[in-house]
């Protein structure tokens, strides 16, 4: 079954990301990963480090001549950085040129140092930071291949950052190179302007800004995840997934927290067969407010997702209360490089968390040693399911 495990600080030497379970014979381009860590890097809002950090990736194992091998695969992201933290960062003993003591409300710091008995944030901070998405998105890189091998597609965009909110526009597939190219990463040109201003109205004063981004996965066959055990539905498989990504707050299924508010008789999808039912066309749903997923199963139905993301805690102006570990007094936070939001970033690293439990749920239906296997397998089951296979388009 497919997993993946990172390693690696924000300031150390590189991140590392290993992923089991892949089948062999699955295409990989080390350009088309390269790429894909790239897009991590858009959006306007972002700080200085991503105009000049640069994602150089290796191949360290279970790829050879462009094909997997069946066998772990192993990824190298390189820190270009990295000559100027090599005294700070060392693996060899040594002590570092200053501790920082001085915990930042609202990330990680103070309870880290308290779990691990550090006197120094430094020792939570780089590893709790957010470059380490990019260990993520370079294993979802993997996730979005093998599923691809299915006809699944994910793709993300931003409907929301601080007050200004998309008119819910959803992009297709077809529509991803269009969000990639908004400074927002949002459809709408006109939520998207209005993001810019927030954002620039943000920075003049130093302060952050939080936001929500969807993430969409079309494809998805009927039938991933189960309603039998708490630990196999797949809405809390993806939720447990989105909710893992740094300051992310909350997540929501479909029409989520709005279904709070409606009556039965408006909040769930119609059942209806498809015109060409009586020759095998199956059903159709007159909506999608499940989100594609019901009782923890995927429907056929488009997933989507909402990942709401607080604002970031490194401020550069204003700021934040604090307790120097070291002398017990109050004092205000210490700064790091920080960017003004990272929402745009969010979209692209939920896509990497969706396809990661999407692939890993393929995997476990389908299985199969090879891609030839793991396709066939698939299409053995569609045929098995007959008109039921498409039960859940919406109309």
């Amino acid at each position: 079954m497919l997993r993946f495990l990172t390693a690696g600080e924000s300031h150390g030497p590189s991140l590392v990301v290993v992923v089991e379970g892949l089948p062999s014979g699955l295409a990989v381009d080390a350009d088309e990963l390269g790429a894909e860590l790239a897009r991590r890097r858009l959006g306007f809002g972002r700080g200085p480090r991503m105009r000049f950090e640069r994602d150089q990736v290796r191949l360290l194992g279970g790829v050879r001549h462009g094909r997997t091998l069946g066998s772990p695969v192993a990824v190298e992201i390189a820190n270009t950085e990295w000559p100027k933290w090599e005294g700070e960062m060392a693996a060899a003993p040594g002590v570092p040129s200053q501790r920082l003591t001085a915990p930042r409300p609202g990330h990680a710091d103070l309870a880290g140092m308290l779990k691990y008995s550090f006197d120094d944030a430094r020792d939570v901070l780089e590893r709790a930071s957010a470059r380490e998405t990019a260990a993520r998105v370079a294993a979802g890189y993997l996730a979005k291949a093998l599923l691809a091998t299915l006809g699944v597609e994910v793709v993300s965009h931003v409907v929301r950052i601080g007050d200004a909110a998309s008119s819910g526009v959803r992009p297709g597939p077809a529509d991803l190179a269009a969000v990639d190219a908004s400074e927002v990463r949002c459809l709408d040109a006109a939520a998207a302007e209005a993001m810019v201003a927030e954002i620039r109205a943000a920075a003049k004063v130093g302060d952050s800004l939080g936001g929500v981004a969807e993430v969409i996965a079309y494809g998805v066959p009927v039938g991933l995840g189960s309603y039998v055990h708490w630990d196999r539905k797949l809405d809390g498989l993806l939720a447990g997934a989105l909710m893992s990504i740094q300051a992310v707050k909350a997540v929501e299924i479909g029409d989520g927290a709005a279904q709070a508010a409606q009556r039965g008789s408006v909040a769930h999808d119609a059942i209806a067969a498809a015109p060409d039912h009586a020759r095998g066309g199956g059903f159709e749903r007159r909506s999608d407010h499940a989100g594609g997923l019901e009782g923890g199963v995927s429907s056929g139905a488009p997933i989507v997702a909402r990942v709401s993301m607080k604002p970031l805690a490194t401020l550069n102006r204003p700021v934040l209360e604090t307790v120097d570990l070291a002398t017990g007094e109050s004092t205000v936070s210490f700064k790091e490089r920080t960017d003004v939001t990272a929402v745009p970033a969010l979209g692209v690293v939920a896509e990497a968390m969706v396809a990661l439990v999407l692939a890993r749920e393929a995997q476990r239906k389908f299985g199969g040693d090879t891609v030839e296997e793991f396709t066939r397998n698939l299409e053995g089951y569609l045929a098995g399911l007959g008109s039921h296979a498409s039960a859940a388009r919406p109309a």
